[in-house]
């Protein structure tokens, strides 16, 4: 009995471990994504290596995603000259299951940023990297793939961004 409770305590600390290791925490590489864009061909996170990049996690069917991409739209004008000098960029990634929807949604919005997608929805294994619970959700990730912020929205995101810049 005690060798099982021993191995059982082993085993069940060094599940934690690694469900603590798999945590998206700021400091940690982020993980790839590589998705669909609207015309079908293939992108990955990786290509935009040497950018900031702000990840941008939403769905239409989700109000205040579709509620910040007007935001997003005014944040990614501001720092055009970034976008330019191929320091900064946005990647959208839709938890949409309806590709008409996404589309749509792309283009009445004026988004000329990246988007990628699966359309499966919540199943998608990107999702599950992310640990997403809840939209919307972001990650900002510096030139190297280190994620440098979490969950910022608005004017608070918009802060930051300009202060990396003003700072490296």
């Amino acid at each position: 009995m005690k060798v099982f409770l021993t191995l059982f305590s082993v085993l069940i600390l060094t599940g934690y471990t690694i469900a603590q290791q798999t945590k998206i925490e700021i400091g940690q590489q982020a993980p790839e994504i590589t998705l669909s864009k609207t015309d079908g061909s293939s992108f990955s996170l990786s290509s935009l290596k040497g950018k900031v990049v702000l990840i941008d996690f939403w769905a239409t069917w989700c109000a205040p995603c579709v509620g910040e991409q007007p935001e997003l739209k005014t944040l990614y004008d501001m720092f055009s000259d970034q976008v330019k000098e191929q320091t900064f960029e946005i990647l959208g990634v839709s938890l949409d299951k309806n590709k008409e929807s996404w589309q749509k949604a792309i283009d009445r919005f004026g988004i000329s940023w990246i988007q990628v997608s699966d359309l499966k929805f919540w199943k998608s294994p990107v999702a599950k990297a992310y640990e997403i619970e809840e939209l919307p959700f972001n990650v900002v990730i510096d030139g190297q793939g280190k994620i440098i912020a979490k969950n910022l929205h608005g004017k608070e995101l918009e802060e930051f961004i300009r202060k990396y810049f003003t700072s490296n």
